[in-house]
């Protein structure tokens, strides 16, 4: 019988967290963690309700497990004057279905892209794009996209506002 996990379904093979077991304590870290990625080792402890030494070991075997995957700046594009972000999805030839990873991994390589989803439906991908007008963001899709020879069609969403659904504020 493989391992489960309420809040995540079915052990998957190969992935890094597969039959990972996450307590009340670890939701509470990773909650913590969600809302404030700087929060100290001492009021990430106290948050929990066990000792720092304690709250230390469990983050690093999170780290360790694949549950965290990483801390990061989650840093305002605007600031970088690149005031346009979109959602282009993009549909690969049906030929081309196993360069899907290839795909994936090129458009992650590219300085306008923020994201890149590989999503299931009529589109192949979600990706998430930042630029400083209309004009680069045309460049972009005609350059990296329209002319890829695997792309078989796009569709750019552009989006006006981003709210996040939990702040760095408790």
């Amino acid at each position: 019988m493989r391992k489960t996990d309420s809040a995540r379904g079915p052990a998957v093979p190969g992935h890094p967290t597969s039959g990972a077991s996450i307590d009340d304590i670890d939701r509470i870290l990773l909650d913590q963690l969600a809302r404030d990625g700087r929060m100290t080792n001492n009021a990430l402890a106290a948050a929990a309700g066990i000792a720092p030494s304690t709250c230390l070991g469990r983050v690093r075997a999170l780290v360790e497990r694949g549950v965290i995957r990483g801390f990061h700046a989650d840093i305002d594009p605007a600031a970088l004057g690149r005031n346009l972000q979109a959602m282009v999805a993009v549909r690969l030839h049906a030929s081309a279905r196993r360069q899907l990873a290839e795909f994936g991994q090129r458009m992650a390589a590219l300085d306008e892209v923020l994201n890149v989803y590989f999503i299931a439906g009529a589109d192949d991908y979600l990706i998430h794009v930042a630029t400083a007008n209309t004009d680069e963001l045309r460049v972009f899709v005609l350059n990296h996209l329209s002319a890829h020879p695997a792309v078989a069609s796009t569709e750019t969403i552009l989006i006006f506002e981003h709210m996040r659904p939990r702040s760095g504020s408790a």
